[in-house]
């Protein structure tokens, strides 16, 4: 098919008094991961549940594969939730075998178990696995059907920094063989890792899309690291200085107008070292999106 894989057009939805989504497009191309980013309550939950047709829009219209999600659209798709409720007594290999039978093709329990890296998980109850194995056989879960589209809700809450390389690496791989993948995560380094495109929500409106280059453009804030002998709090209070924060022995100050707040700096400070100036990232720019657009 040619055009987007999964799309919402226009579509609101309420909650009673609660206006969870307001006149939000967004569409999914085949072989791309989108980041949908947002505070809590922005709406992320809700899109994703219209996408799956688990909700109907209050307004406006959700399109799975060319055609309003239903359980045939839903044979084609993933999904890795924040909650989920799996029977503790059953085996990995068990829930893996129940269902991968759901999907015309799915991959065998080792296949599944080895693309996700829980291969020594397979005999193991899962009710008797730590919290970050759980979310790892959850992964093998979502992708044990070949999905088309994958929807991973804050995948690697509760894994070491191992295990998410892993789930990362795995990730990227499924990209590379065309899976359309959304991920909805608070580490915003791992929107900045694995996305093509980011979408930030906020109030259940669509403030911003793009990729992370031009998700960053949009602000005007910089970083700049030095080291210094002069407080945290001096600079802290500084005109244009939204943050100050040390590691590794410098300073880390996120900052607008950086032109001027370096000359302060140097002016403050003759003996300043090691001074970097570079773009804001990711996270700064969620902040100023979230915060100062969906006013």
């Amino acid at each position: 098919m040619s055009g987007p894989i999964a799309q919402l057009s226009a579509v609101t939805k309420r909650f009673g008094s609660v206006q969870a989504l307001d006149n939000l497009t967004l569409a999914i191309g085949r072989g791309e991961v989108v980041a949908l980013l947002g505070p809590n309550g922005a709406g992320k939950s809700t899109a994703i549940a219209l996408l799956l047709g688990l909700q109907r829009p209050d307004a406006g219209s959700a399109c799975l594969f060319g055609e309003a999600p239903s359980a045939a659209t839903r044979r084609r798709v993933g999904v890795m939730m924040q909650e989920v409720g799996l029977a503790p007594e059953m085996k990995v290999r068990e829930h893996i075998e129940l269902v991968a039978s759901y999907y015309p093709a799915a991959m065998s329990p080792d296949q599944a178990m080895g693309l996700t890296h829980v291969d020594s998980l397979a005999q193991r109850p899962y009710g008797k696995l730590s919290g970050g194995q759980k979310r790892l056989v959850q992964f093998a879960i979502a992708v044990c059907g070949r999905p088309e589209l994958l929807f991973l809700d804050e995948p690697t809450v509760g894994l070491d920094v191992e295990a998410r390389g892993l789930l990362w690496a795995t990730v990227r791989q499924l990209r590379s063989s065309g899976t359309a993948i959304v991920l909805t995560t608070h580490y915003l380094e791992e929107a900045e890792a694995l996305a093509d495109r980011v979408a930030v929500l906020a109030r259940g409106r669509l403030v911003a899309s793009g990729t992370v280059s031009e998700i960053r453009s949009v602000v005007d804030r910089k970083r700049i690291i030095c080291s210094t002998e002069l407080a945290p709090d001096d600079i802290r209070s500084w005109p244009g200085v939204d943050s100050v924060t040390h590691g590794e022995g410098r300073l880390h100050l996120t900052v607008r107008n950086a032109e001027a707040i370096v000359r302060r700096l140097l002016a403050a400070d003759s003996e300043v070292r090691d001074l970097e100036v570079m773009r804001a990232g990711l996270a700064e720019a969620f902040t100023e999106l979230t915060q100062e657009r969906a006013g």
